[in-house]
């Protein structure tokens, strides 16, 4: 049975303030008893503040699911309206000179385009290490601040915000006539990418951001021992010459004022298709990952690093001599200079297929592929599938093969082929991602057993018992 109001006697230490609410509970009981004194205690322990119930933030707060399936919602919706508009906005511009702006529209922003794929593919990576007995912590030598796919994949969310908007803008401005303000958006965008990369101050990941532009200054000047991540990250950019490339001829016309205009198609334009410039940087990659391997050969006297570096060697002809197509005879071209370059660009290929499987994967002989400390799909999946080695063996030959077509200078007027090769090439090199990481530790965990062995069998030589006779 419930009992009215309770009134203290005039001595009793827990009075209630004038004004407060009467306490009611129940009189029968222990139970009664405590939960008063209980409240009593709790409203008159400070007689300056104003007994108050919290109110649960959870009631309130919405579910985790609903939250993620709103921000996809937000995020089909962007998508929607930038197609939109930028459908509309090309739709807009006379047909013959259509396929002139979109190949240089896509040719600002398909570099960030194609980084911004090998982000959300790194995350990829980054999960599965995660869900493997795999420490890529340790390969990499990372600290404890290291960013985790969740963060991976939450910068390359930003990004494929970020670079369609600007997109967007700049097919809407340029369709409209703002053609000056259609220049600048490239341009604002990548002065902006350049200074988050360089930003001094503790935001946007700093410590990951220096120790990304420290690895670069590494590969581009190795003057020290050449550590994992080095020339891991340098295989990487190998993938991303064409990338390197279309920069080079985005801010060639950034600097020369060239933007949303066709004075780049010029025959004697120096940004042009046949500029000098074209081949410099795409080669430039290659060339850094082959002074790794002398300054590797230089530190541990090991063949192998040399016969590496002959292998990114083969790739110097291919890009050369598909440059001088813009600068020979057409005649000279059919009759020697192409077929050299196919020559040289099978033997590229080959050259570097049969080094991704017998030395950077180990694959000679079929191995596992993920050691995986707890079940999922992935290692459901892939977990000692033979299917698994001869799908990434084929489709990596067939990519070899394809990206010799990327690399090709003269090959390059047919802007969405290339971009779905160069795109193609991205998948390959995720792929390769998986086994040469898993062989590194694989070799990083055979050295510390061995050294364990070592270390064991000192330990009972010294403890074993001496049989001398005194």
């Amino acid at each position: 049975m419930f009992g009215g109001q309770v009134v203290p006697p005039s001595n009793s230490p827990h009075l209630r303030k004038s004004g407060s609410r009467p306490v009611v509970f129940d009189l029968d009981g222990e139970q009664g008893n405590t939960e008063m004194e209980g409240l009593l205690h709790s409203t008159e322990s400070d007689d300056l503040k104003i007994p108050s119930l919290p109110i649960s933030t959870a009631a309130i707060m919405p579910s985790p699911i609903l939250l993620w399936r709103f921000k996809v919602l937000l995020f089909f919706l962007w998508g929607f309206f930038c197609c939109k508009i930028g459908w509309d906005s090309v739709m807009r511009m006379s047909v013959n000179l259509r396929d002139l702006f979109l190949y240089e529209a896509f040719l600002y922003y398909n570099p960030l385009l194609l980084v911004t794929m090998m982000v959300w593919l790194w995350g990829v990576n980054l999960w599965v290490f995660a869900q493997s007995t795999i420490s890529y912590a340790k390969i990499f030598d990372l600290d404890q601040n290291h960013l985790t796919h969740r963060e991976i994949w939450k910068v390359a969310t930003w990004m494929t915000i970020i670079v369609p908007i600007s997109m967007t803008a700049y097919l809407y401005l340029y369709s409209h006539g703002e053609v000056s303000l259609a220049a600048s958006q490239p341009v604002f965008l990548y002065c902006a990418v350049a200074l988050i990369l360089i930003f001094p101050f503790d935001i946007f990941y700093l410590s990951s951001r220096y120790y990304l532009l420290r690895t670069l200054w590494r590969i581009v000047f190795p003057l020290q021992a050449i550590t994992f991540s080095d020339f891991f990250l340098a295989d990487i950019l190998t993938s991303m010459s064409k990338v390197f490339s279309d920069l080079e001829r985005s801010v060639c016309r950034m600097v020369h004022r060239q933007v949303a205009t066709i004075a780049w198609f010029e025959a004697d334009s120096v940004c042009g298709s046949h500029s000098i410039g074209i081949p410099i940087i795409l080669v430039l990659p290659y060339i850094f990952r082959l002074f790794q391997c002398l300054r590797q050969y230089k530190d541990t006297k090991e063949k192998t690093a040399l016969f590496n570096a002959l292998k990114y060697s083969t790739a110097v002809p291919v890009i050369f001599v598909s440059a001088l197509k813009y600068h020979v005879l057409p005649d000279s071209w059919t009759n020697f200079y192409r077929p050299l370059w196919l020559l040289s660009g099978v033997l590229n290929s080959l050259y570097s297929f049969y080094w991704d499987v017998t030395r950077d994967w180990d694959l000679s002989c079929f191995t596992r592929i993920f050691k995986f400390n707890k079940p999922s799909l992935c290692s459901h999946l892939l977990h000692g599938r033979k299917w698994v080695y001869f799908w990434v063996i084929g489709s990596n030959f067939i990519l070899r093969l394809a990206w010799t077509y990327k690399l090709s200078a003269h090959l390059r007027h047919n802007y969405l082929t290339v971009f779905t090769i160069t795109a193609l090439e991205m998948i390959r090199r995720f792929q390769w991602v998986f086994f040469r990481v898993e062989n590194e530790w694989t070799k990083m965990s055979s050295k510390s057993n061995l050294q364990l062995s070592e270390i064991s069998s000192e330990e009972d030589k010294l403890l074993a018992p001496s049989n001398h006779n005194v």
